[in-house]
């Protein structure tokens, strides 16, 4: 049946075998992790912010950058109680130095190797004595009167410098 297959692939109307998985680098090795349910979430208690009103146009929108970058290094920044220092990998072979006031949310060494969402060109922001060269993005939302933030992190599968549109 293999040989079969294989003999079908010259057709040009034909997908490979493999398909998109394989030209995506997607393993088709089976997770040896037993399955479990889902988490279940109870968001009944959520509040988030109303949608703003007003509309953005098109051309606006667009001259946002939002990029995929890798966590290389992250640290509290001394003197500050919220602030963390990310030193990002943006795809452009130079890092980029981020600052973020996350620090009542996350500790710098449990985001170092993930991969997140920045808008990449703000003009550089001095925080703290430190240029902040963009923003990471953030969902944030209260639940029984309590501040939550979730730092935006994507599969380590995209690459740092690939473009959201």
């Amino acid at each position: 049946m293999e040989n079969y297959a294989k003999s079908l692939s010259f057709v040009p109307t034909m997908k490979p075998l493999n398909g998109v998985k394989d030209e995506n680098g997607v393993s088709k090795t089976v997770s040896e992790a037993p399955k479990t349910e889902p988490e279940k979430i109870d968001f009944s208690k959520v509040e988030i912010e109303p949608l703003f009103e007003d509309f953005v146009d098109f051309e606006t929108f667009s001259k946002s950058d939002f990029r995929a970058v890798k966590v290389l290094a992250c640290e509290a920044v001394p003197k500050s109680k919220k602030l963390l220092k990310f030193t990002l990998d943006d795809g452009t072979g130079e890092n980029r130095t981020i600052l973020s006031g996350i620090h009542a949310y996350y500790e710098p060494e449990e985001l170092v190797g993930k991969t997140c969402i920045a808008i990449v060109n703000l003009p550089p922001r001095p925080m703290m004595g430190i240029d902040s060269c963009g923003m990471l993005i953030s969902a944030v939302h209260h639940e029984e009167g309590e501040e939550k933030l979730h730092l935006l992190m994507v599969d380590d599968h995209i690459p740092a410098g690939a473009k959201l549109y």
